[in-house]
């Protein structure tokens, strides 16, 4: 099958491990044609939002990638926030797929793929959707004006069109239902989850080993990880306070761009000699770098690290937010309501000083986390609707 990938709603990052890059490269180790187009956004420095040029290229797992270029109907700042390009057009018709796959619907360069869709009905579409009210909708501006009507609009004319509009969690199941109004028989949850593809199980103890002995943390050292983009929203600053008040052994490895705001406060905790703070590490590295840990520890806004630490069957802790509890496959993981240092502190505490505890949330997350999360599986589940 042809499949052509669309990155047109948001920011397209090269060498990441979300699931618009993973996707497409699941597709095509099993045995499609895969093309992608995006826009020009990305993460500069794997933190500020900016722009590229645009460009065609290959992936790194050798995927065709157009970057397009934004329109110059309107002055470029409504251009930038309704995303109308220029080349969509073309390279449907050059590409020719037999299915394309919507990463977010929020652009109104969609009616061009309505238009190219008008003439070839053997054509096969799905949607995702990574908007919640979490990270979108959350002014009136965002939430009446761009979510209500004008990304609405979007949606409701690709629906048509759409075989299955994936929220890829179940609160942002809701959001197409409520905000988009969709018809919820078109909506499912497709989960977000862990590249397996180069993971050698096998070999975990010896990285761990390995990893730890370079960390110098020590075999009988509980090691706790976390990371990402971290900001004031991610709790992070939070956990590693919690982690200067335990005893040395209790380590926290960080890893992950830290913005300017918290800049100051990062710094001086990171002193700790309990704390490992590693900077920012490519995404291959990240799934090495959980083995070596005994538990994930995510006490702020979602991140696809959730997903991945499941996947790699590592218990974890996280914040409770509704609609964003379906890493729990039965005990793997501990939810915390209330983000302070005293609470991470008693819920780390329970963990180590709970054995039984402790090992069944090992044991679920060993025996489902893997399964329940590998994005090849989950890849092939995308298309079978």
């Amino acid at each position: 099958m042809k499949i052509i990938h669309c990155c047109l709603a948001a920011v397209y990052n090269d060498n990441h491990s979300y699931q618009e890059n993973i996707l497409p490269k699941m597709h095509k180790m099993q045995g499609h044609h895969v093309s992608i187009v995006a826009s020009t956004e990305t993460f500069i420095n794997n933190m500020q939002l900016g722009y590229v040029k645009p460009s065609v290229y290959t992936t790194e797992y050798g995927v065709k990638l157009s970057r397009l270029e934004y329109s110059k109907i309107l002055p470029n700042f409504i251009i930038k926030k309704l995303r109308i390009y220029k080349g969509l057009m073309d390279d449907l018709n050059e590409f020719k797929p037999d299915c394309i796959f919507l990463h977010d619907i929020q652009f109104l360069s969609i009616y061009t793929i309505i238009k190219y869709l008008k003439k070839n009905s053997n054509v096969v579409v799905y949607a995702d959707g990574h908007t919640d009210f979490i990270n979108s909708a959350r002014n009136f501006i965002s939430k009446h004006i761009l979510h209500k009507v004008v990304y609405r609009m979007c949606a409701k004319a690709i629906e048509p069109y759409t075989r299955k509009f994936y929220g890829v969690l179940p609160l942002r199941v809701d959001f197409f239902k409520e905000v988009y109004k969709i018809s919820p028989d078109k909506v499912e949850l497709l989960v977000m989850g862990g590249d397996l593809t180069n993971i050698d199980f096998s070999k975990k103890e010896q990285i761990r080993q390995d990893i730890r002995i370079s960390l110098e943390v020590s075999v009988d050292d509980f090691l706790i990880i976390t990371g990402g983009k971290i900001d004031s929203r991610k709790g992070i600053i939070e956990l590693m306070k919690a982690i200067c008040q335990l005893d040395n052994g209790v380590k926290l490895l960080v890893f992950g761009s830290v913005a300017q705001d918290i800049q100051n406060e990062f710094n001086e905790l990171v002193n700790s000699n309990n704390i490992r703070y590693l900077g920012w590490i490519p995404s291959e590295l990240i799934y090495k770098y959980f083995f070596a840990a005994d538990l994930s520890f995510f006490p702020g806004t979602h991140s696809v690290l959730w997903e991945q630490s499941v996947s790699l069957g590592i218990p974890g802790v996280f914040k409770k937010w509704e609609g964003i509890q379906h890493i729990d496959i039965g005990g793997n993981v501990l939810f915390i309501d209330l983000v302070n240092v005293n609470n991470i502190k008693n819920i780390i505490l329970e963990i180590i000083s709970d054995k039984t505890l402790f090992e069944r949330m090992k044991k679920v997350a060993s025996e489902k986390g893997i399964p329940s999360f590998s994005y090849y599986e989950i890849a092939k589940k995308a298309l079978e609707n």
